[in-house]
C-alpha cells in the first residue's frame, strides 16, 4: 500500500514539475523517487528480518534493517546533492514558471498524504520495534514537511512574482534533505557496529531492578544488542557459591524468564555467565539467611546503568580500593 501510494505521489509531483517548470518542485519529486526505491528496499528488508535463524545466521537476519535505513539515507544524500547542483544550474539559466495554481494544488495533496503515511509508519515502527518502518516513516514525514514548505513558497511566488524564491526554496530543501539523510545514516552505522542503545539498556536495567531476587547477588558486564525484532542480552550473574549446578541453572532460567516476560519483543535471548560470590560481596548481599555470611550487611547497591555495565563484581572494586 505504501509503495503504491509513493508511486502515485511521485507521479503527481512530476506532473506538477512539468506543468510549472519549478526547480523546487523538481527537487521534491526527486526525493519522492527515493521514497519509491526506499519503500521497495524496506519491504524486502522486513521480509528478511522476519526469517528464522539458520546455520549461516545464528543470530537471525535482523541486522538487515540497519543496512536498509543506511542505504535509504545514502540515497537521500545523493538526492540532496543533486538538488543543490540543479539549484546552481537554475541560477545560471533561469526558467519562467507557469501554471502555479495547478502546482500548488498537486503539491499540497502530496504533502498531506505523505504526512499521514509518515505518521502511520512511525507509529507502526514504534509498536513493532522496527527501525526500518520507523526510518521510512521519518523519511515520508520529512517529505511531507518539505512539500508543505514548498506550497508556501509557490504561493509567495504566485502573489509577489519573486521568481528567485523558487531556486532559494530548492536550495533549502536540498540542505534539509541532506540533514535528514545524516539522521538515517547515523543510527544505521551505530546499529551495524553494535553501539550501545542507552534507552534500550535502561529498559533492561529497570526490569532487572524490579524483578531482583535475593539470590542474585550481583550483575555486571551487562550488554544488550538488538537484532530486528529480538534482543540478545548477555551478562555475568553472581550467585551464592554453595548453590549446586541444578539450583544455579534454575536461577539463570528465572533471570531469563523475567526479561522475556517484560520485554515487548518477539524473543529475548539471554546468555548468562554464573559467577560465585566472594566474601567482599557480603556487605551488599540481600540474602539475610545466608549460612556462610562473613561480613555484616551494610547497604543495598542500586542496579543502574552505571553499576551493571562494568566488567567486575562490586566486591572486587572494594578489594581493589582497600589494597590501594
Amino acid at each position: 500500500m505504501v509503495l503504491g501510494a509513493s508511486v502515485l505521489l511521485c507521479g503527481l509531483k512530476f506532473l506538477a514539475f512539468i506543468s510549472t517548470r519549478s526547480v523546487a518542485i523538481f527537487s521534491d519529486a526527486l526525493e519522492s523517487l527515493v521514497n519509491i526505491a526506499a519503500g521497495m528496499l524496506a519491504f524486502y528488508s522486513i521480509y528478511l528480518a522476519g526469517l528464522p535463524r539458520d546455520r549461516n545466521h545464528p543470530y537471525g537476519h535482523g541486522k538487515v534493517e540497519f543496512l536498509s535505513i543506511g542505504v535509504e539515507g545514502a540515497m537521500l544524500f545523493i538526492a540532496g546533492g543533486t538538488i543543490l547542483f540543479q539549484t546552481v544550474e537554475y541560477f545560471l539559466h533561469p526558467r519562467v514558471l507557469a501554471q502555479l495554481d495547478l502546482g500548488v494544488v498537486l503539491v499540497a495533496l502530496t504533502s498531506g498524504a505523505n504526512l499521514a503515511l509518515g505518521w502511520w509508519l512511525r507509529h507502526a515502527g514504534t509498536s513493532l520495534r522496527s527501525i526500518t518502518l520507523s526510518g521510512h516513516g521519518r523519511h515520508l514525514r520529512t517529505d511531507g514537511i518539505s512539500s508543505a514548505a514548498l506550497v508556501v513558497a509557490l504561493v509567495v511566488i504566485r502573489i509577489t512574482h519573486w521568481h528567485w524564491v523558487d531556486p532559494a526554496t530548492s536550495a533549502l530543501l536540498g540542505i534539509f534533505i541532506l540533514a535528514n539523510a545524516y539522521k538515517l545514516i547515523r543510527p544505521s552505522v551505530s546499529g551495524l557496529m553494535d553501539e550501545t542503545d542507552l534507552r534500550l539498556l535502561d529498559e533492561v536495567v529497570m526490569i532487572l531492578a524490579a524483578r531482583r531476587k535475593r539470590n542474585w547477588v550481583d550483575v555486571h558486564n551487562l550488554r544488550v544488542q538488538q537484532y530486528g525484532h529480538s534482543y540478545h542480552i548477555d551478562c555475568h550473574l553472581t550467585l551464592p557459591y554453595y548453590l549446586d549446578l541444578v539450583q544455579a541453572h534454575e536461577e539463570i532460567k528465572d533471570f531469563s524468564r523475567a526479561l522475556n516476560k517484560e520485554m515487548s519483543l518477539e524473543e529475548v535471548e539471554c546468555f548468562v555467565h554464573p559467577d560465585p560470590c566472594i566474601p567482599s560481596c557480603c556487605p551488599y548481599c540481600l540474602k539475610s539467611d545466608c549460612p556462610v555470611r562473613s561480613h555484616p550487611f551494610t547497604g543495598k547497591i542500586p542496579w543502574t546503568r552505571e553499576t551493571l555495565l562494568p566488567n567486575h563484581k562490586h566486591g572486587e572494586t572494594v578489594l581493589e580500593n582497600e589494597a590501594g
